[in-house]
């Protein structure tokens, strides 16, 4: 319910400004003033006359129309005067800097409940309450500070906290990030951060808004929301950055499977940012530097050039990146060596680029054109600071220069910023943003640069049998784990191919399925949910008589219903999974398999449908992606059936909500197939 009245408005009343500047209602009174807000500014204050130089109203009833009223009063005045101005006065807008609501006591959701009703009746827009308001270029209603450059092509900062928005600006401010908007939406229940990208995405023009969205969550109230309008924006060509707080998770469970103990909420997360296309990030820092980041013109290479008068950081700079997959290639060649000649004696062109201590202007002028020059470099990044010797506003407007003249870009590496504060601060007047310390610089590459592109929206059936699925589902009676012939058949609707097996509580079933398929075989107990922590697996039995052996055995084991066996075959194990998580749908889970899936932890997530896109993306942002890929002589697995189990799998998912969680584990994988050798499902009804 974003309104006008809200970004723009022509009058604006603080109920509860003062002249104290310390406090809330006199700060904001004093950002609107600082801020230049060109509209009608008012101020109801009972006990004072004059507040700011602004003549103050004793009493609300007292005020002509206005179009948006920031409310610094405590919680239990607010609702009254909501209805008050909402309906005598016009008001169109609300900031409610207050807390005391929803987020503390019963009472306070009732106070909060009531405010809503009267906004939703009254066609009002709603900012918190509990935030520390709005600040766009039109009216800086907030009452903290830092209060950060504002211009149009500067980021848009939404966030669900007022404190760690305050925080995340002083992060900002240092770096010279410059702003667009700040919206703190506090409790958010009418207008939270779904809403203010959606209403980003439908207005957005690309001559006239902020390219760059950073957001702070605590809370994703609408995750198909938040999907559709990020995904939206970035299509757009919008860059977008978040930090999602809250990913533990408090206390224990007891794990009822593999998939069970891994998935979480955080893993819905972290699919739905995947799915999406955000950048996600684990802290301000973070946030900050990718934020600065994103205002750097677009490169898609990986190949850096480092620039530095200092050996130490450019040795850190090159581990870091190396690490996040990116490249410092060697230099050589006619270029490398004509550089080389023209530098200081004792220079280095190896890459790093060491311009040495007494390196200055010239040196790092000569440096960047060289680079610019070189087809194996994609961007430059500049270190260059000063131990207080001498001052550097040359070397500063040499990087100026070549920051708006080199095609390829260039990152600012200025550490120095206590002993070069004035020349740091007069590089970030000119526009710029300042990278202090190249570790952080190179972990927030690696986020983007692993970020994948936005999924489409269309969902395609692959083959997967509708019909039957739905049906099989209808027959099951009871909630909980379903038997392993229902298990089957549930995969085979999505065609995900199993290995042979039987279930049964005859040995001479069991003994005569194995001569069938063939000894060696597996024999496994059916009821236990970790067969192998109770004894329940045999591998490789050759001969009818260890199977009979086996079968007696297992089911003596407490819980054991029947014996499964299935024909034995080889290959690297692998897992695939699929949980539930409300709101959210289906978060798939893929990775090795086995005891490793639990032990590593080395899983990557996906929101269902996925696009065979996204699974490959999934592959290979696993850690064990090399062992997958084949190493040391060995081959690979098929990747690309791996990635259609994947697909095939959350198809399936997305017209089942009753299947809560699902366990394929093992598949075994070798050069030519990829077979489901285990697997379990749990139904909700």
């Amino acid at each position: 319910m974003i309104n006008r009245q809200l970004l723009q408005p022509e009058s604006i009343v603080v109920i509860g400004g003062s002249n104290n500047v310390h406090k809330p209602g006199g700060a904001v009174v004093r950002n609107l003033l600082g801020g230049g807000y060109c509209g009608t500014l008012r101020v109801v204050n009972p006990k004072e006359d004059e507040v700011q130089g602004i003549k103050a109203f004793h009493d609300a009833r007292e005020l002509p129309p206005t179009d948006l009223a920031i409310l610094v009063v405590a919680a239990k005045y607010c609702p009254d005067y909501v209805q008050l101005l909402a309906a005598e006065k016009h008001v169109r807008a609300f900031i409610i800097i207050s807390a005391g609501f929803s987020e503390e006591t019963h009472e306070g959701t009732e106070l909060e409940q009531r405010i809503l009703d009267i906004c939703q009746e009254y066609g009002c827009a709603l900012i918190g309450p509990n935030c520390i308001g709005l600040l766009t270029r039109w009216h800086h209603s907030v009452f903290t500070k830092p209060i950060p450059q504002l211009n149009p092509k500067g980021v848009d900062f939404i966030s669900g906290s007022g404190a760690t928005a305050v925080f995340i600006l002083e992060s900002a401010v240092s770096k010279g990030l410059q702003f667009n908007s700040v919206w703190s939406v506090g409790n958010g229940h009418q207008i939270g951060i779904e809403s203010v990208l959606e209403y980003m995405d439908v207005h957005f023009d690309p001559q006239r808004d902020s390219m760059v969205k950073l957001l702070y969550i605590e809370n994703i109230a609408d995750p198909d929301k938040m999907l559709y309008h990020a995904t939206s924006l970035i299509r757009k060509g919008c860059r977008i950055a978040a930090i999602k707080a809250g990913s533990s998770e408090s206390g224990s469970r007891a794990a009822s499977s593999h998939t069970g103990a891994i998935a979480s909420s955080d893993s819905a997360v972290e699919a739905l940012f995947r799915k999406a296309g955000i950048v996600r990030c684990f802290g301000r820092e973070e946030l900050t530097t990718v934020g600065c980041i994103f205002t750097l013109p677009r490169f898609t290479g990986r190949n850096f050039a480092i620039v530095t008068h200092a050996g130490g950081p450019g040795v850190m700079l090159t581990d870091a990146l190396s690490k996040g997959g990116m490249q410092v290639p060697s230099l050589k060649g006619p270029l490398a060596d004509e550089l080389k000649a023209k530098l200081l004696p004792g220079s280095s062109v190896a890459n790093p680029i060491d311009i040495l201590a007494t390196g200055g202007a010239k040196e790092l002028e000569l440096a960047i054109d060289y680079c610019e020059k070189m087809e194996n470099i994609d961007a430059i990044m500049v270190i260059f600071g000063t131990p207080g010797l001498v001052k550097i506003f040359e070397v500063y407007d040499v990087l100026h220069k070549k920051i708006l003249e080199c095609p390829k870009p260039i990152f600012p590496i200025l550490p120095s910023v206590n002993t070069a504060g004035p020349e740091v601060q007069e590089f970030l007047k000119r526009g710029h943003v300042n990278f202090s310390d190249e570790v952080t610089l190179a972990t927030a590459l690696t986020q983007i640069m692993k970020t994948p592109e936005p999924t489409r929206f269309e969902v395609e059936l692959y083959g997967t049998d509708i019909s039957r699925l739905h049906k099989l589902i209808d027959s099951i009676g009871e909630s909980g784990y379903v038997s392993p012939d229902i298990v089957r058949q549930i995969l085979s609707c999505a065609g995900i191919p199993m290995v042979p097996e039987l279930v049964s509580t005859s040995k001479d079933e069991l003994s005569a399925f194995a001569e069938k398929v063939g000894f060696p075989v597996v024999a496994k107990v059916v009821g236990p949910v970790h067969k192998s922590d109770v004894g329940g697996v045999a591998l490789n039995i050759r001969s009818k008589e260890v199977l009979g052996a086996e079968f007696d055995r297992m089911m003596q084991i407490p819980d054991a219903t029947a014996v499964m066996v299935q024909k034995m075959i080889k290959g690297t194990e692998l897992f695939i999974g699929a949980k539930y998580e409300e709101r959210f749908g289906h978060v798939v889970l893929c990775g090795l398999g086995g005891i490793f899936v639990e032990v590593l932890r080395d899983v990557s997530s996906g929101l269902a449908p996925l696009s065979y896109e996204e699974a490959y993306s999934m592959i290979h942002s696993l850690r064990a992606y090399k062992i997958l890929k084949g190493t040391r002589g060995q081959k690979g697995i098929n990747e690309r059936m791996y990635a259609e189990i994947i697909v095939r799998l959350s198809t399936l998912l997305r017209f089942a909500t009753e299947i809560k969680e699902i366990d394929i584990n093992p598949l075994l994988a070798d050069e030519n197939d990829v077979i489901a050798v285990d697997a379990r499902i749990r139904i909700e009804k």
